[in-house]
């Protein structure tokens, strides 16, 4: 799950860096503004990439979707692309899981063939 994650989030990273270059030009809002909205979401996101198998990563993840939405505000694009990332942070998590839960039944099955067949566990 960490992987697919971790790279939605860096997408979106570089996706919120570009929505502040165009919120400095379609918006009255002050460019110190913009760049510490933009920054601190920035910042968060590369933050989450090392946070995902922490208690709370998950659900920071979707406050993170959630106020990307919200930016649409600012950027109209915005409704559509944070959309689009919280789709595809659902299937991150969604599908990451099944990978994960894939792989620790193949790696189960794995060792249970490797022991020997007289001894015990």
């Amino acid at each position: 799950m960490r992987t697919l994650c971790a790279g939605t989030l860096i997408g979106e990273f570089f996706v919120i860096g570009f929505a502040g270059l165009v919120a400095m030009q379609m918006t009255e809002l002050s460019e110190v503004t913009i760049w510490t909205v933009s920054g601190i979401a920035m910042l968060l996101s590369l933050l989450l990439c090392g946070m995902l198998t922490r208690p709370g990563g998950v659900q920071l993840g979707w406050a993170l979707q959630a106020a990307l939405i919200a930016s649409g505000f600012v950027v109209p694009t915005m409704f559509f692309l944070g959309a689009v990332f919280a789709a595809l942070w659902w299937a991150s998590v969604h599908f990451g899981r099944k990978i994960d839960e894939a792989k620790a039944r193949w790696a189960a099955q794995s060792e249970a063939s490797d022991e020997p067949a007289g001894k015990p566990a």
